[in-house]
């Protein structure tokens, strides 16, 4: 009973409120009728004005000699003022005027207006400028020109007038201007009562249409509250996805976390394979990345029973070809990418991954079997989650960068002095440890000096790297080759027995010598370098003991006349002085053998 009450209580006040509201657009149609119409005609009256003024300003420049001449001038021939007179009884002008640049009246419909000057500021402001002024405004009806003043006019006392300036302007001068006056009261009259009509017309319409539609929202009062209760249904599933995306914002947020921490790319693409399984479990997916050389991509991560390919190309992909996010199964007609042979008709995305707006890589993700629809409502969640891995691949690989620029040397690209230490010493460790054998190998550019005294700095940086790169193509596995500075070099060599160590050294002799560098048009004179060897722990136990050993070493090898290898002495034997190895005789018209260098 009380429910049905308050049906009721309700349904009248519903009524109430229609019937105010008929009421309050009743008055405002009323309005519209009377108020609105006035203005929307004024303006489309100006328009057509504005047209017609331009065709009246050819009309009257054509009916003149030189109509130039008469402006600039200011003076009308008499065949053109009795060919002016007639353009009022031709048109709806009642009244014109010809005015100079500099608002003198040189001819007036009306004579003695002639010789009088423009005295309105609009003229030198705007008409002046190349504007065209419009105005419109009430006058008195003997202010009109040819108006009768009997029958029907003796009730009007005003008309209704348009005034219109148009310039004349020649190769962007300003030559002066004519003034146009037209009555357009019978016009205005006219266009106001059809406009009104048809806005009545139209409000009538819509009044009817909000009567109908009372009515019907009125008779189903009891279908809007079964309408009330879809909505609260509504409003719970709401509340529900709500929830949902609370879960997949947090996911986000730990999956960001986790990859932000990453210290590696394979340690990164594990941790996307584990969240992903968790973020998005209707999709299998793979992870590819770019290769160093750019021209394939590489796999490296898969879940969901999704799999990867160890290389693919980007022409095989249509998102990376096309440059944004691919999805099949969303357009009539869709194409498959390489990558995803053999394909059995399932919806999936091709989500190129960005870093700096560079492409670095693409992740692919697939539609479950049976989960089409709720893979397709996760297209903005997959999104995220490529935008998160993106910024995690840039993070990880500026780190690797700016650390790869702390230990490598900017000329050669081979490890710098800091790193040569740190890695010599890790070495020994291990040598120590597991009882493997360690050798280092001092090297040194022959006659380096010459090299930027005879030819520039510019060729003796390009025998430096010439001889870095032979050094570390020789480098294997573990193997490491170094640029502590200047023309000197170190190899770095564990598990090599110290006959290998030897052969080396003798191969890299052999392959420095047999390097040609041309510098500009000619070919640099030939490159050697001398190498100085020592093991361990034969001739120290101690980076610096190893280090000292090797260079004693090189010196021998540079005493004994270069472009050789020397083993460094044991350590039972007393330490070579550097200095000594300087006072050996040396062939006549060659360098001191350490002094050149």
């Amino acid at each position: 009973m009380k429910k049905a009450l308050t049906l009721s209580i309700v349904d009248r006040l519903r009524g109430l409120s229609l019937l105010l509201m008929l009421i309050a657009a009743t008055a405002v149609s009323t309005w519209a009728v009377l108020a609105v119409p006035g203005p929307v005609v004024d303006r489309m009256l100006e328009a057509d004005i504005r047209q017609q003024a331009e065709l009246w300003q050819r009309r009257v420049t054509l009916h003149m000699a030189d109509a130039e001449s008469a402006f600039e001038e200011g003076i009308i021939q008499p065949q053109d003022a009795s060919l002016l007179t007639l353009f009022t009884e031709e048109t709806d002008v009642y009244r014109y005027r010809l005015l100079t640049s500099a608002g003198e009246i040189f001819w007036s419909s009306r004579s003695d207006e002639i010789g009088e000057f423009e005295s309105n500021v609009f003229f030198s402001t705007q008409v002046s400028r190349g504007e065209t002024y419009y105005d419109s405004d009430t006058v008195p009806v003997f202010e009109v020109d040819n108006s009768p003043l009997s029958g029907s006019y003796t009730e009007e006392l005003t008309r209704e007038v348009a005034r219109i300036y148009v310039p004349l302007m020649h190769n962007g001068h300003f030559d002066g201007a004519i003034d146009f006056h037209t009555d357009i009261t019978d016009l205005r009259t006219t266009f106001i009562q059809l406009a009104r009509l048809l806005v009545a017309l139209l409000t009538g319409i819509a009044l009817a249409a909000m009567t109908i539609a009372a009515y019907v929202i009125f008779k189903s009062n009891r279908f809007r509250m079964n309408q009330l209760r879809q909505r609260s249904e509504t409003e719970r599933e709401i509340l529900d996805e709500q929830l949902r995306l609370a879960r997949e914002v947090q996911l986000l947020g730990e999956l960001n976390e986790w990859l932000q921490s990453s210290r590696s790319l394979d340690e990164l693409f594990d941790m996307v394979a584990r969240f992903m399984t968790h973020i998005l479990p209707t999709a299998e997916g793979s992870v590819y990345v770019y290769s160093n050389s750019r021209d394939v991509l590489d796999g490296c991560a898969s879940w969901n029973g999704g799999t990867h390919k160890d290389h693919i190309h980007p022409e095989e992909c249509w998102g990376l070809r096309r440059g944004r996010t691919y999805e099949f199964g969303a357009s009539e007609i869709d194409f498959v990418c390489g990558h995803a042979e053999p394909h059995d008709g399932r919806a999936y995305y091709c989500f190129p991954i960005l870093a700096h707006g560079e492409t670095v890589g693409l992740m692919h993700l697939r539609a479950l079997t049976d989960a089409t629809e709720a893979f397709i409502n996760s297209k903005k969640l997959a999104q995220m989650c490529a935008e998160q891995i993106s910024m995690a691949i840039a993070n990880v690989r500026m780190r690797d960068q700016l650390h790869d620029q702390s230990v490598r040397d900017p000329l050669t690209g081979l490890f710098n002095r800091r790193h040569m230490t740190e890695t010599l010493r890790k070495s020994i460790n291990n040598s120590q440890n597991a009882g493997t054998p360690l050798s280092i190998i001092a090297v040194d550019v022959d006659h380096f000096k010459k090299f930027n005294d005879n030819h520039g700095h510019d060729a003796g940086d390009m025998v430096l790297r010439a001889v870095g790169s032979v050094l570390e193509q020789a480098c294997d596995g573990d193997e490491v080759a170094c640029r502590p500075g200047g023309e000197e070099f170190t190899l770095i060599l564990p598990g090599a027995c110290q006959e290998d160590v030897m052969t080396k050294a003798e191969l890299l002799r052999q392959a420095v010598e047999a390097i040609i560098v041309r510098y500009g048009e000619k070919a640099l004179p030939a490159i050697s370098i001398s190498l100085g060897v020592a093991h361990y722990p034969r001739h120290g136990t101690m980076p610096q003991d190893l280090l000292r050993a090797s260079d004693e070493a090189l010196y021998e090898a540079k005493a004994k006349g270069r472009n050789q290898v020397c083993v460094a002495s044991s350590t039972e034997q007393a330490p070579r002085d550097p200095a000594a190895q300087n006072v050996k005789p040396k062939p006549p018209g060659s360098d001191s053998p350490i002094a050149a260098e």
